[in-house]
């Protein structure tokens, strides 16, 4: 990427990297690292001052269209900004499934009147999102899901079950996959609705992971209601504009990822040499394997950058997940007995929350099984899976 990077982009790289250095100081200094996968919890409030301290300066939603309150910036500028982002250590942002997310699927299938009511919370980081897709029946494969929503005059009226919501307990709206067509089977007469989550019908449970913390959870409807128009596409055509919201996830933000995958890397490389692991020549062939797949992880990222993504999303989530998953293991393996015993009161280190948080990258986010039915059936034409 760095090649094809003009002098503007250069330009916009030493911007964003001295803002940083200029910001992340003082009241914001401590939160360098905070958040991520396994660790949403650690400085919540404090993260969303950051958030919002970015806000105020212009550094939300850079992707965004000018019109809308973004950047506009190209897709190299996207690129850099993400990098500078993680190399700089800073926190993990609490906006990113609105301002990932929802922001560009509002922008590409929103109604003006949508985009007018909730771009400018995302862009402020006044509102916060989570995404209500995965059900106990229908985890991947979003063609099963079960929560229904029935007209009833002017409101959506909404019954069922979400599981594994992140970030539902700090979230005021959710974007919700709900069937509106009574009979209608498989991906026909799905909706996108949007729905505030402060409200008596919705009920947040959160889920205790392996690593003692809670940023996955249940989320019931019973007879919770939105607004009649708080439908984002055609009413039936709900399917359709979440696979463009999930098209949006694994886009250009994923090189942020990456780059704090390069971290963990280093980390786990950093370990291997500490105990001496790195003498193993069988470890070391894996250090360096991991070091490799890395790289055309990226490299296959950088390839397949812009817009919504098809089925090069597919194989990248199958890419990163099974790497992330194999690094965790890496880590334990390099860590030795250190890597088996645990502080007080649970205290988990950096490498262990690695492994233990990385055993669902498989899983969340569309599983492995899943994405590779994608390919072959919607990329290779092989024929579909038998189903029940």
């Amino acid at each position: 990427m760095g090649a094809t990077q003009t002098v503007a982009d250069e330009d916009f790289r030493a911007e964003i990297r001295r803002w940083l250095e200029l910001n992340l100081v003082g009241r914001f200094a401590h939160l360098r690292g905070k958040g991520g996968s396994g660790k949403e919890h650690e400085e919540f409030e404090a993260r969303r001052d950051w958030n919002r301290h970015m806000a105020d300066a212009g550094w939300t939603c850079v992707a965004w269209p000018e019109e809308f309150g973004g950047r506009g910036l190209s897709l190299a500028q996207q690129v850099i900004f993400h990098e500078e982002y993680a190399r700089a250590d800073a926190p993990a942002r609490v906006n990113h499934l609105g301002e990932e997310l929802l922001g560009p699927t509002l922008i590409a299938h929103g109604t003006p009147e949508q985009r007018a009511r909730f771009l400018p919370k995302i862009l402020a980081v006044e509102e916060l999102w989570c995404q209500g897709y995965s059900e106990p029946g229908a985890g991947s494969d979003l063609a099963n899901v079960a929560t229904k929503a029935l007209r009833e005059g002017d409101e959506w009226v909404v019954n069922g079950q979400k599981v594994w919501t992140s970030l539902a307990q700090q979230a005021q709206w959710c974007f919700v996959i709900a069937r509106t067509v009574p009979g209608s089977v498989r991906h026909a007469g799905l909706s996108y609705l949007l729905v505030p989550m402060d409200q008596p019908g919705v009920e947040v449970r959160p889920i205790v992971q392996l690593t003692g913390t809670s940023e996955f959870n249940e989320v019931f409807f019973d007879d919770a209601r939105t607004d009649a128009d708080m439908v984002v596409g055609a009413e039936g055509d709900g399917f359709r504009v979440a696979m463009a919201t999930l098209g949006f996830e694994r886009g250009v933000s994923t090189l942020a990822q990456q780059i704090a995958f390069r971290r963990e890397l280093d980390a786990v490389i950093a370990t291997a040499r500490r105990t001496g692991a790195a003498e193993d020549p069988v470890l070391r062939d894996r250090l360096a394997k991991a070091h490799m797949e890395l790289e055309v992880i990226r490299q296959h990222a950088l390839r397949t950058l812009g817009g919504e993504q098809g089925h090069q999303a597919s194989v990248a989530k199958l890419l990163w997940s099974q790497w992330h998953r194999s690094l965790g293991e890496l880590a334990m393996a390099v860590s030795g007995p250190e890597g088996l015993t645990v502080g007080d009161g649970y205290g988990l280190t950096d490498l262990q929350t690695l492994y233990l948080f990385s055993r669902a990258d498989t899983l969340y986010g569309g599983s492995d099984e899943i994405q590779r039915n994608i390919i072959a059936e919607r990329v290779l034409g092989l024929p579909r899976e038998a189903r029940p």
